[in-house]
């Protein structure tokens, strides 16, 4: 049974949600699932913008069959090539042996890596600011590689000023009927899994986001149709603010994060007196993770959003505790910086923790490391609290 929803008079919402999926790109949890999302023009000339997900394939042909009413598709535009929305490219075309398939040279190469097809004739390859009428509406198209593949572009309705984004203005999240983020309490129910979604798939590429950003102030636009979550049609303004704050590794939040890994509780336990001597100070909203149990993906997404981080761990086999160092690791492969970062190690003998992360900190840009790390060897005393102290004080008067 088909589902489909309008979203001007002639452009509709096409695409699904998949509730089952446990890991996107089977390493981010989805616990509220995600949505694919794909778009049909009904203009002199039908249009397909992008297809969805394998997982999705029953209900996003049978949205398709619907809204085409007995047509032919005449044009499938591919912004981004990525499976979970080029899927189903093959069983478009092969269902509509005429369409063109309106690409950039890159996506071309990667049509041919992804499918086993004839591509002879079939293309129709655009470039930057390059123009397609389809009757009523005219299309343009922006280049926006490594946002975040090589391929991507987004494109742009010149006729009813609604940008195509790809992924980027995406987020986890399944669509629950509401399809525009005007109709949910976006902010607290999908603010956070936006900023996941960006910080862990987009968020090393902060200068590419930077450019389509400077590349779309240029256009007028009224509505924001990307491949994942909701569109946005009010309240653009907002949205784009924080992506530009995500995309200049800006932080939206002036207070601290702690992440810690701790083995038999000393380390838990000097984190917990290090944020009550912070809260004692006047800092609000601190939020704290064990590293075993939160999944990085959050830890991350957490760390884009806080000015001050603090890393606490234990010395586990002459080197950072596993979880911590993978934490680590992925705060610099995803390219993080302009924070205030402080450290806290522990260590029965022979503690190392605090200089190897330093370390891998020291290989980020702006990154302010402050002098008042924290050195415990197994459990708290009074002369540690002292440092736990010092630290607090040194931290709040760098807020």
């Amino acid at each position: 049974m088909y589902n489909v929803r309008n979203i001007t008079n002639d452009l509709y919402y096409i695409g699904c949600s998949d509730r089952r999926l446990n890991l996107f790109e089977n390493v981010y949890p989805i616990e509220k699932g995600v949505s694919y999302n794909s778009y049909f023009l009904d203009d002199d000339k039908t249009v397909l913008f992008d297809t969805v997900d394998k997982r999705c394939s029953e209900q996003f042909f049978a949205n398709l069959h619907h809204v085409l009413n007995g047509r032919s598709l005449d044009y499938l535009v591919v912004n981004h090539m990525e499976p979970d929305h080029c899927a189903l490219i093959a069983n478009v075309v092969c269902e509509n042996p005429d369409v063109k398939i309106v690409c950039n040279q890159k996506t071309s190469q990667m049509l041919a890596q992804f499918f086993d097809m004839d591509l002879e004739g079939r293309l129709h390859l655009v470039k930057e600011g390059d123009t397609l009428e389809t009757g009523h509406h005219t299309l343009t198209f922006v280049m926006a590689p490594m946002v975040h593949w090589p391929e991507v572009m987004v494109t742009y309705d010149m006729t009813d000023k609604i940008l195509f984004s790809a992924d980027a203005f995406g987020t986890f999240g399944a669509i629950n009927g509401n399809i525009f983020a005007d109709e949910v309490n976006f902010e607290k129910d999908y603010l956070d899994e936006a900023r996941r979604y960006y910080t862990n798939i987009v968020g090393k590429f902060g200068p590419q986001v930077q450019s389509l950003l400077k590349k779309a102030a240029g256009l007028e636009i009224k509505t924001i149709c990307p491949l994942h979550g909701l569109i946005w049609r009010e309240n653009l303004g907002w949205y784009i603010d924080k992506y530009n704050k995500w995309s200049s590794y800006t932080p939206e939040d002036n207070t601290v994060m702690i992440a810690y890994a701790s083995v038999y509780g000393g380390t838990e336990n000097a984190v917990d007196l290090l944020a009550g001597e912070l809260a004692k100070r006047g800092v609000k909203n601190i939020k704290i993770y064990n590293t075993s149990l939160t999944h990085p993906s959050v830890i991350l997404s957490e760390a884009f959003r806080c000015s001050h981080l603090v890393f606490a761990s234990v010395t586990y086999n002459m080197g950072i505790f596993s979880t911590m160092n993978h934490l680590i690791h992925e705060l610099v492969s995803h390219n993080l910086q302009n924070r205030t970062v402080a450290l806290i190690e522990n260590g029965s003998w022979a503690c190392c923790s605090a200089k190897l992360m330093r370390e891998e900190f020291e290989k980020m840009k702006n990154i302010t490391l402050l002098d008042s790390a924290v050195t415990l060897k197994s459990t708290m005393n009074n002369d540690k609290m002292e440092e736990i102290i010092a630290l607090a004080e040194e931290i709040s008067k760098s807020l």
